[in-house]
């Protein structure tokens, strides 16, 4: 469970950590203000992801569906800093479908955790394999990561792409033919 109050205190201690004085004008709502931040960017913690498909339709085709474009922010696990950037969703449904807006909905719990890319991305086609039951699972993940962009490596232009597959997309011809429908 959240607790903005530890929150705030832990914020307070590293300003003091780095030499800053938390009660300076500046600096006095920094805690409160990182507390909500957390709270929002956090919020996905201990939620179980397959709930947010839990409500299906059947499905009268059982054809790709595809969304693209869905937006996310999420946080590096190793340096507690921002990556941003969109989610590319293509799934194969057996009998069942959801609604297009639990897509970005997904996307937003498993994001609001600490992570690293390459976990967010399996983590998503999972839920889909198992709260779906679907034949086949495409995510791919184009984002931005602010841990490169401003400090290390400092390449502000790079982005880093992940994909996981599963089910019938783990077959070179059937991922082939949905990446193009992506990348168009």
């Amino acid at each position: 469970m959240f607790d903005s109050e530890r929150v705030k205190a832990a914020v307070t201690e590293l300003l003091s950590a780095i030499g800053e004085d938390p009660t300076r004008s500046e600096l006095a709502a920094t805690p409160t203000k990182v507390a909500e931040a957390y709270a929002e960017f956090y919020k996905g913690i201990g939620i179980d992801e397959t709930l947010i498909l839990a409500d299906t339709f059947e499905a009268e085709h059982n054809d790709v569906v595809i969304l693209k474009d869905i937006e996310f922010v999420s946080i590096c696990e190793h340096h507690l800093l921002p990556f941003t950037g969109v989610a590319h969703i293509a799934y194969l449904p057996s009998d069942r479908v959801i609604g297009l807006g639990r897509l970005p909905k997904l996307v937003e719990i498993v994001a609001s955790r600490p992570q690293l890319q390459e976990n967010l991305t399996a983590q998503i086609a999972d839920a889909l394999e198992r709260g779906l039951a679907t034949r086949g699972v495409v995510v791919v993940i184009e984002a931005r990561h602010h841990c490169v962009v401003s400090r290390g490596a400092r390449q502000p232009e790079a982005n880093t792409v992940t994909m996981a597959t599963r089910g019938v997309y783990g077959e070179a011809a059937a991922r082939a033919e949905v990446m193009g429908l992506i990348n168009k």
